[in-house]
């Protein structure tokens, strides 16, 4: 069997797009896909106005930068009456095949989906390969901006909002829980009922960053992750538990980053990756992101910056994981078996 290059398989793993998830699922598959609860009862797409501002003019809450126009893509679930409804944000790949399991599972369930799309407004497909491309804060007033959206629409339960995402956009989900951030930016008049940051980058300490919003903040790794180590995560996590917060680590064993992939690729190496894995940055003054081994402003051309992560598909992890948030959703938003 003629095996398929390295850099192609990655390229698979991490940007195929959405519609490609019905040419060969593999046993990572959603259990809602092939149920017919599964189907939106309507599909909407939603222009909405973001901004592309560098990450000190967020950590500011300076109103600069270039304006743009993003889309969101709403599903509405079978379900009558309001539904809850989960924010799923992407990560460095843009939206990719994890997206779609996630989505019909939700659907089925009765709760709608927004998927948001942070790089096709701004001309971007991918920025594993140069996340200075795009700065890291972004992803987190995209997805305060894709909140008027759910605000103003007479289907959603606005009290029962779960936001979720993956990567860079689970380190969205993650810090978009700062209650800074959210009375800097946040203007729709809701917020998220619970948090779901599926391997993230814990890597940057921020001012306040133990000043979250009381709800559930449940945080789902990859044991064996190298790109997002769930060892990173851990002292924030620790951090945010001595300030009494509502926050869980789920760990399984065996699986890399990205291991939601309904794709079965086992351990594959993204040689262009960028991975922030080696490096401690702190917010050392409002705005200031300071890499702590040199003291200065941290860039992606700093030696802590390395190359050549692992991603994966991980059948057994992705099933237990679409069990496990199931299960936490269902409680937190008292869905009906």
């Amino acid at each position: 069997m003629k095996l398929l290059p390295a850099g192609l398989v990655v390229a698979l793993l991490l940007s195929l797009p959405v519609a490609a998830r019905a040419q060969g699922p593999g046993p990572a598959q959603s259990p809602a896909t092939s149920d017919p609860a599964s189907i939106p009862a309507r599909v909407e797409l939603h222009p909405f106005p973001s901004r592309t501002l560098p990450d000190s003019a967020f950590l500011k809450g300076e109103e600069v930068g270039q304006p743009v126009t993003l889309a969101a893509e709403l599903r509405l679930s079978q379900a009558s009456g309001k539904q809850p409804v989960v924010v799923l944000m992407h990560g460095s790949g843009g939206v990719g095949a994890n997206i779609e399991p996630w989505v019909e599972q939700f659907n089925a369930m009765g709760m709608a989906t927004l998927v948001i799309d942070g790089f096709t407004g701004r001309g971007l497909t991918s920025v594993s390969s140069d996340q200075a491309k795009l700065g890291r804060l972004n992803f987190i007033l995209d997805i305060y901006r894709a909140l008027d959206i759910l605000a103003k629409h007479p289907r959603i339960d606005t009290s029962r909002i779960a936001l979720m995402g993956f990567s860079r956009g689970g380190q969205a989900a993650l810090y978009a829980s700062l209650d800074r951030f959210q009375k800097m930016w946040n203007r729709s008049g809701v917020t998220f009922a619970a948090y779901v940051p599926f391997y993230p980058d814990c890597a940057i300490s921020f001012m306040g960053e133990t000043d979250v919003a009381g709800v559930p903040i449940r945080i789902f790794h990859g044991a064996a992750d190298d790109y997002d180590p769930v060892s990173v995560c851990q002292p924030y996590v620790a951090r945010l538990k001595a300030a009494g917060r509502d926050v869980v680590v789920k760990e399984y064993a065996g699986a890399e980053h990205g291991f939601d992939t309904p794709f079965p690729l086992g351990r594959v190496e993204a040689p262009t990756s960028q991975t922030v894995r080696a490096c401690t940055i702190r917010e050392t003054e409002p705005g200031v992101l300071t890499n702590a081994a040199t003291g200065q402003p941290f860039t992606y051309k700093d030696a802590c910056v390395q190359l050549g992560p692992h991603v994966g598909g991980n059948a057994e992890a992705a099933a237990a994981a679409h069990t496990d948030v199931g299960a936490f959703l269902a409680t937190q938003f008292k869905l009906k078996p």
